[in-house]
């Protein structure tokens, strides 16, 4: 048995997995769908108390349907969950779906996140917008950053929006014994982001003079946070593995998931923030795993796009503010 994952790699060497990005070129939002052609055993954890969701309740492991053929993943708030139509579409012209006796209905359960207040609101991912995304899906290593559902993306926005850093969209994988654990996460936290193997805080709050402040060490402290609409701050994602899952398994995956995000966000899972994050099953390894090792991989796999993420992105300035990447710190 080989006690060591191969090297860090894309969340499309998931066998039967593609991704496709959208991002909008009037300003930065867009969407991003993961398909499964031949579909997938999918479960879904929401943990943020201001989630903004479609088609999750469907994957709940008493409820019927088994396998999913798509997730999207959207900025636009609300709005942005209409990408998620577009995505049927393109399915449906495929001849992807559920057979339903009168034609063939494709099965794509979606998250969004709020991303508003960078460029103009009116602008947000529609059913063209995932159409698109679906257009552009393939098995190449997906692009990271601020593209699809983390264009508009900003984390550590606790003490204020003027304070605030760019997130971004970030993806990794591991495999151990012939299973491969992905996962694609967008970051849109109102929490700082940080390297969960060094402590380091990557990006998040900033003081008034443009370092980074802690929120974690300065919510002790005492210093009261900025007042925060609820939802406008969220962290989404999809972990993906060809293992064999059954649907309480990928359930239980899509809730160990959110270990990666406890390790690298901080604070987490807040009043304010509507963290979602889904699992897929593929079962194309014809392997299965123990769930423990599954558990081990997802929750780091997790953690690790959320790093990429935020590494990839890319400083902004729009309308009177500036909004440092990590890479400009």
């Amino acid at each position: 048995m080989n006690a060591h994952p191969t090297r860090i790699g894309a969340i499309t060497l998931v066998a039967g997995i593609e991704v496709g990005h959208f991002t909008d070129p009037r300003r930065p939002t867009g969407c991003t769908v993961i398909i499964a052609r031949e579909g997938a055993v999918a479960g879904v954890d929401v943990r943020g108390a201001a989630p903004g969701t479609r088609e999750t309740d469907l994957l709940h492991p008493s409820n019927l349907v088994e396998r999913v053929h798509a997730i999207t993943l959207a900025g636009g708030s609300a709005w942005g969950l209409d990408a998620a139509s577009g995505v049927m579409q393109w399915l449906e012209e495929q001849g992807i779906g559920l057979p339903v006796g009168y034609g063939l209905v494709p099965i794509v359960p979606a998250a969004v996140l709020f991303d508003l207040p960078v460029g103009n609101p009116k602008i947000r991912p529609d059913a063209h917008a995932g159409y698109q995304a679906c257009v552009a899906a393939s098995k190449l290593p997906p692009e990271e950053g601020n593209v699809g559902a983390g264009a508009g993306t900003l984390v550590g926005k606790i003490f204020g929006l003027e304070n605030a850093m760019r997130g971004g969209i970030g993806h990794a994988s591991l495999t151990v014994d012939g299973i491969t654990v992905g996962a694609i996460i967008a970051c849109n936290a109102v929490g700082d982001v940080l390297d969960p193997a060094t402590g380091k805080i990557l990006a998040g709050a900033r003081a008034a003079n443009g370092t980074l402040l802690n929120s974690r060490q300065a919510l002790l402290a005492g210093l009261a946070p900025k007042p925060v609409l609820a939802g406008t701050n969220t962290t989404i994602g999809v972990i993906a593995t060809d293992a064999i899952l059954t649907k309480a398994q990928a359930h239980r995956l899509a809730q160990v998931a959110h270990d990666g995000l406890a390790r690298s966000i901080n604070p987490v899972h807040t009043m304010s923030d509507g963290d979602t994050l889904f699992a897929m099953g593929t079962g194309q390894s014809d392997k299965t795993a123990g769930m423990l090792q599954l558990s081990t991989m997802a929750a780091e796999v997790t953690a690790l796009a959320v790093v990429r993420a935020i590494l990839a992105a890319k400083g902004l300035s729009l309308g009177g503010m500036t909004w440092p990447a990590a890479r400009d710190l």
